[in-house]
């Protein structure tokens, strides 16, 4: 179970980026509507509307922080504000990819800023909330949860996006407790449901968890979040036919990255070869995958995986290049980099990529040591699972690893 719990949670940054993209529009769009005055008028320097190369670093900036593209769109919005746009859009999004790349200090004390001059705008301290459990500020995020709730309490996003990074950082019991906030307000959401049941799982709670999964997939039939729970229960429960049955029908519905993803990974733990239909399905599933969410280090990992079993190595070396620049601290990265370039010929790079797993793996190490209990988990989890796919060859099924 552990080794599917680390890939569980690490697959959850996916949703976390959709979940980042959406507070983009709300940034942009329903949040500026909604509260024209405290999402302008209040700022205390006015953005001159005639200064059209500020306009064209924001709109570069929106666009494509709604496409996910999060580093990208960092210096396109730095630019804005620099050059005098202090508009809600400008510096909300500037704050949402702080936190969509990790850099929580910054985005936490633009989102302090905002809340001054908007009291009464929930995404702020939903961000902000998100912010500080980026940083593992928990008191902190609890404040911003309580306040952006009070705001809004029947907004079923603003629990489900703290929630993801409670997720995403490994403090499962405060993301419990975010959840069952939310259901108190909105009893029958899908994804609050669906959250409760990882949440549940995450700590051991299996049985219960898993009813959560299963009501989800029924209440949200048909939907995304649907497919996905079902999946998940498949997933914990080991069942990899029944988790590539269910995202196969779930893609037929919906462009979703993270289906094509969870079913790509599946086909590889099924143990598929090149040559056979499904070794061809997986590779497309990833290919699209990472079209849509280019950030997503996950797919990138899985496509060059895919690519070394087809011995394509030069696909492979690029695809997991790629996704290390994106997450250089996952050793799945280097296990598989080091096979690639191995295979390649090329020893002596493999040795390096070999040198930066030992050193993260002895990080990995004195991290666990000092992790508190629900943490220490999340980290052995992950551990487990990496350890393993770097031990196995990669035409054989390696499992999720990212």
């Amino acid at each position: 179970m552990g080794m599917m719990l680390g890939t569980r949670v690490r697959q959850w940054r996916r949703l976390r980026a959709a979940a980042l993209v959406f507070a983009s529009m709300l940034s942009a769009g329903v949040a500026l509507k909604a509260q024209p005055t405290h999402a302008v008028s209040q700022h205390p320097t006015q953005f001159d509307s005639t200064n059209g190369a500020a306009e064209n670093e924001l709109q570069t900036g929106i666009s494509l922080t709604r496409q996910g593209r999060f580093n990208e769109a960092l210096p396109h919005l730095l630019a804005a504000t620099q050059q005098g746009d202090h508009s809600f859009a400008a510096e909300f999004d500037l704050a949402l990819c702080y936190v969509g790349t990790m850099q929580y200090e910054p985005g936490i004390k633009i989102l302090n800023d905002l809340s001054t001059r908007n009291q009464e705008n929930a995404n702020v301290y939903s961000l902000l909330a998100q912010a500080y459990i980026g940083s593992d500020q928990i008191q902190d995020a609890v404040k911003a949860l309580h306040k952006a709730a009070v705001l809004a309490p029947k907004n079923e996003k603003l629990y489900l996006f703290i929630g993801d990074a409670c997720m995403e950082r490994g403090h499962y019991s405060v993301g419990l407790d975010v959840v069952n906030l939310g259901l108190k307000n909105l009893s029958d959401s899908v994804g609050l449901l669906y959250q409760r049941g990882m949440f549940l799982t995450l700590l051991d709670q299996f049985d219960a968890g898993k009813l959560d999964l299963e009501r989800a997939a029924q209440l949200g039939k048909g939907s995304e979040i649907a497919y996905l729970a079902a999946a998940q229960k498949a997933t914990f429960e080991g069942n990899m036919a029944e988790v590539i049955r269910v995202t196969r029908v779930g893609i037929k519905n919906h462009e979703s990255a993270a289906l094509m993803t969870m079913l790509g990974e599946a086909l590889i733990r099924s143990g598929i070869s090149p040559g056979q239909t499904e070794y061809g399905e997986a590779v497309a599933a990833m290919e699209k995958s990472v079209n849509l969410r280019p950030d997503d280090p996950t797919s990138r990992i899985a496509l060059g995986k895919l690519y070394l079993m087809g011995s394509r190595i030069e696909d492979a070396i690029a695809s997991l290049e790629a996704a290390r620049q994106l997450d250089p601290t996952n050793t799945a990265v280097y296990s598989n980099l080091a096979k690639a370039y191995r295979r390649r010929g090329d020893p002596a790079k493999a040795q390096e990529m070999l040198g930066m797993l030992s050193r993260l793996n002895q990080n990995q190490a004195d991290t666990i040591r000092t992790a508190p209990g629900e943490r220490k988990s999340s980290y052995l989890g992950s551990r487990s699972e990496q350890t393993q796919h770097s031990s196995q060859p990669t035409s054989r099924k390696p499992g999720e690893d990212q």
